[in-house]
């Protein structure tokens, strides 16, 4: 084919540019070469807010709760702690996630064994361990060292009354797959949550967890004072709706409604009773998403704002920056604290068998 003179002159310039660029990065990496290796001091009198103004505010909340953590992925004093233990920490995201190796949680564990471990599940809002294998008594046992248990009403328990069955296969494919908190229907929702896995697909069927610290600091300004007085409806309309087949007797729902309040109000910005951090505390399937009301004077916002404004939160802990991600493998065990975080199970396994034994432990009512 005949190159033509337009085409010639084109890549001649094109071949000329090309190396004056490359001139310019070979020149910069030689200056960078020669300048020291210590990260430069960012300007004074520069907040990360100053330095990171103009890009995207996810960023903004993780710097800001990196921040607040001491820039280190646990504290010096746990870390030390954990060396003196033989345990050994395995981080999966800056602010959040962590496997603890060394450990054997079907043991008869030490007071000191549980502290450590509770303390770095403050510290990194959801931990994770490798080949336990633990049964369901053992599960559970490993749960009440933590405190009391909250027994689940709307799901298949286990032989253990304590235990929550999570089953997907051929007839029931995964379900979880939307950001969320456990239980926030429940006067005082649950600390947390352990759950053990027990099958696994062959590929897939991991799950996402995100900070909800720094999805909180990571919200407009405005967004977030607008937000830190208002309070939320939360109901389980979810799991007592079912039409056809499936609806519940009426007088069934009827006594779970006299027995299980329907309908409680929390703060969509709750303070995390053993750090006093603040979290974005909202759940897309229990929230009634026109129930914002002031906290102080009760007086509702409108159903339009309410719902707007719920939308844009329900968008928060999705964004990539603030999540980890664990890969699930038959006897690992995943302990999330749902003051602290949200988490989604992805449902990208079906037609095969996923299943995950769950205890959950008694937590408090939300405060601000």
């Amino acid at each position: 084919m005949t190159v033509t003179h337009d085409q010639q002159a084109y890549n001649e310039i094109a071949v000329q540019t090309a190396a004056r660029i490359h001139d310019v990065y070979a020149a910069r990496r030689q200056a960078a070469e020669a300048e020291t290796a210590a990260v430069p001091e960012p300007p004074a009198g520069k907040s990360l807010a100053d330095l990171l103004a103009g890009s995207n505010r996810s960023a903004l909340g993780v710097a800001e709760e990196w921040e607040r953590m001491g820039e280190r992925p646990v504290s010096a004093a746990l870390q030390d702690r954990a060396d003196a233990a033989g345990v050994t920490f395995e981080h999966l995201g800056l602010t959040l996630g962590t496997v603890l190796h060394g450990l054997d949680l079907a043991a008869d564990l030490s007071d000191d064994t549980i502290d450590l471990i509770r303390s770095t599940l403050l510290e990194r809002k959801v931990i994770f361990f490798r080949d336990q294998n633990l049964s369901e008594d053992t599960q559970v046992a490993f749960g009440r060292r933590f405190g009391d248990l909250d027994a689940f009403p709307f799901g298949a328990p286990g032989e253990n009354p304590y235990i929550l069955q999570i089953v997907h296969g051929p007839g029931s494919p995964g379900y979880e797959n939307g950001w969320h908190t456990d239980v926030t229907w429940m006067e005082r929702p649950s600390l947390g949550s352990i759950a053990q896995c027990v099958e696994v697909p062959p590929v897939g069927g991991d799950t996402l967890f995100a900070d909800s610290h720094a999805a909180y600091l990571g919200l407009p300004r405005g967004l977030r004072e607008q937000i830190d007085p208002l309070n939320a409806i939360h109901d389980y309309a979810i799991f007592i709706a079912g039409r056809g087949r499936g609806a519940l007797p009426d007088d069934l729902v009827d006594d779970i409604k006299a027995q299980i309040p329907f309908g409680v109000s929390h703060p969509v910005v709750r303070t995390h009773p053993e750090t006093g951090k603040p979290a974005l505390y909202i759940h897309g399937g229990f929230i009634r998403h026109d129930s914002l009301h002031h906290h102080a004077t009760e007086e509702p916002l409108d159903p339009d704002e309410s719902r707007t404004i719920v939308r844009q939160l329900l968008e928060q802990h999705a964004r990539p920056e603030y999540q980890c991600r664990f890969t699930w493998q038959p006897g690992s065990i995943a302990f999330w604290d749902n003051r602290a975080v949200q988490h989604y199970a992805v449902s990208d396994y079906y037609p095969h068998r996923r299943v995950l034994r769950r205890v959950t432990i008694s937590g408090d009512r939300p405060v601000r």
